[in-house]
């Protein structure tokens, strides 16, 4: 999900730029009287998103909803709005906030395909917002899990903002217990992490997608676990 804030700072930093050089900025259709060589940078960016008519916010993204939705952010994006780590306060606030919203699958959780999760983890491909959005009906979303972990040390070039995952289920293990903790990291990692950088795969990853990344992480024939 987009925050506000962190659209505005992008579009803050283009503006910035576009004033110190004497670029022209698209003005939408701002009404006369507005002086946009007048505004900050932040300013700037505030205007040009949500007053200028410059965005289509009726979109409609792959999940469902509105472009505008998707940019409001929830109570747990709001709290995490900061800089640095959340605070005790915080930070309990936010895994109250996360376990609430946790959907546990009905009965044993259930491994998939390992070989669809490997696709699935190294797919970055769905969500996008434009003239040209992400056609789910001929391919699915990917969770683009290999932006931020490494999953396999001889595989493609993989991220390293998250930990590594390389034998996650060889040292791990492959118990019930160990299955309801990745769905729930996966499903919602402020469970556990709050303010994390990953995502909430929640209502982004069907419950099938999830079982298959579940299963590149933890079956011992997975290349992950060799």
């Amino acid at each position: 999900m987009f925050k506000k804030n962190t659209v505005a700072a992008g579009v803050a930093a283009f503006a910035t730029i576009a004033l110190a050089t004497g670029c022209a900025v698209a003005e939408g259709n701002k009404s006369d009287d507005v002086d946009i060589t007048a505004m900050s940078a932040d300013e700037l960016a505030e205007y040009m998103i949500f007053e200028s008519d410059s965005f289509r916010y009726d979109q409609v993204p792959q999940e469902g909803g509105t472009m505008e939705e998707r940019m409001t952010q929830d109570e747990i994006q709001a709290a995490c709005s900061i800089e640095g780590d959340p605070d005790g306060e915080t930070a309990g606030r936010v895994v109250a906030l996360a376990r609430e919203q946790y959907e546990a699958p009905e009965g044993d959780i259930e491994l998939g395909d390992w070989q669809r999760g490997e696709e699935l983890a190294f797919s970055g491909y769905g969500y996008r917002i434009g003239h040209r959005i992400d056609d789910h009906s001929t391919r699915e979303a990917g969770g683009n899990c290999v932006n931020c972990h490494v999953f396999d040390e001889d595989g493609p070039a993989q991220g390293t903002i998250g930990p590594s995952l390389v034998n996650y289920g060889a040292t791990r293990g492959d118990s019930q217990a160990i299955r309801e903790y990745v769905h729930q990291v996966i499903n919602n990692p402020h469970q556990y992490f709050p303010c994390a950088e990953m995502p909430r795969f929640q209502g982004l990853l069907s419950e099938e997608q999830i079982s298959h990344i579940m299963a590149y992480m933890l079956d011992p024939e997975s290349p992950v676990n060799n």
